[in-house]
């Protein structure tokens, strides 16, 4: 019996490559082993209304995940291509597992505070929420793996709980998730999430400066790439912005120019116009077929809608039957 997967990306811009080497990659490996894995891949419009969000601009949001979705490689032939507001299963699962989550747990969580930090005028119930609507979001596919950061594994932690109190009170058959880690990846960066521009924390849509879209031309890229704050180019410790320099030379040219880089650093001292400007274009050249795909994409709108009709009725013939089982074991039908 296949396994399957379960992983999606919030509405709030255009995916970028802590989406990329996060999530999107990940993704990509476990469709490529279509004979093992069953993969569902959403566009959590849901989980974007958490925190402030533009409604006038949210549809067209979506849509270009969606696009980017399969520029990038997905195939809905293989994979459940949907948007999570379109499977109304979603919502209906998390209210049920919301009665046996205590608001004390949701409220702990790290990612909690953090966003009402961020955003203390917006501390929604939406919010407190996010981790039982995520479960949900997993758990009424069944899916035993999620392609996603390591900054997730509260989350997930919280599915896990989930469904071992659904399966101990309702006797239902919930797997634990766990996190899948993509072995392309460098050792060291399988699972974690990808430095921000500015040298401090992770790439994020909503810190500007910080990523570098899959959409961005390569005159972009070079401005971003420029503006990584380094120093004289010469020390004994590597640390800031040299240090998330050095692990976009890994990811995109490999750890044994990281490591000739370094040794430079520690010796002789290097000069960083030359590294930002061949990493721009090492990273232009993996981008620009995707954005060659995106533009042919966005001239044929009926494929674009088909695979949104097609992987909404894939998505909901699974959850249906999971929330329906669900519903006769807790005495609702």
């Amino acid at each position: 019996m296949k396994k399957r997967v379960l992983s999606g990306i919030r509405a709030t811009g255009r995916l970028h490559l802590g989406n990329y080497f996060g999530a999107v990659k990940g993704m990509l490996d476990l469709q490529s082993r279509s004979a093992e894995y069953e993969t569902f891949y959403m566009v959590a419009d849901l989980h974007t209304l958490t925190t402030p969000h533009d409604k006038e601009t949210l549809k067209q949001a979506v849509r270009d995940i969606i696009i980017d979705y399969l520029a990038v490689g997905l195939n809905p032939e293989k994979s459940a291509l949907f948007i999570q507001s379109h499977v109304p299963e979603h919502l209906e699962l998390a209210y049920y597992f919301s009665t046996v989550a205590t608001v004390a747990k949701m409220q702990h969580l790290p990612t909690f505070k953090d966003k009402v930090k961020q955003y203390p005028e917006n501390v929604t119930m939406a919010l407190l929420n996010y981790p039982i609507l995520m479960a949900s979001d997993i758990l009424v596919y069944k899916a035993g793996l999620v392609p996603v950061g390591i900054d997730q594994e509260p989350h997930l932690e919280v599915a896990r709980e989930i469904a071992r109190r659904m399966n101990q009170d309702f006797g239902m058959d919930f797997p634990e998730p766990k996190r899948f880690i993509d072995k392309s990846l460098p050792a060291g960066r399988q699972g974690e999430y990808i430095p921000s521009l500015t040298g401090e924390g992770k790439m994020s849509k909503t810190v500007e400066g910080s990523y570098i879209n899959l959409t961005d031309s390569l005159g972009e890229i070079k401005s971003k790439i420029a503006k990584i704050p380094t120093d004289s180019g010469q020390g004994s410790e590597i640390l800031g912005g040299v240090k998330t320099l050095m692990e976009f030379v890994e990811l995109f040219e490999g750890k044994e120019k990281r490591n000739e880089l370094e040794n430079q650093y520690r010796g002789k001292g290097l000069r960083y116009g030359e590294i930002k400007s061949e990493l721009s274009e090492t990273i232009f050249a993996e981008l620009e077929p995707i954005q060659i795909r995106r533009k042919e994409l966005e001239t044929n709108p009926e494929f674009v809608d088909k695979v949104i009709g097609e992987g909404a009725q894939k998505a909901r013939r699974v959850a249906a039957r999971t929330v329906a089982e669900v519903r006769e074991k807790m005495g609702l039908a």
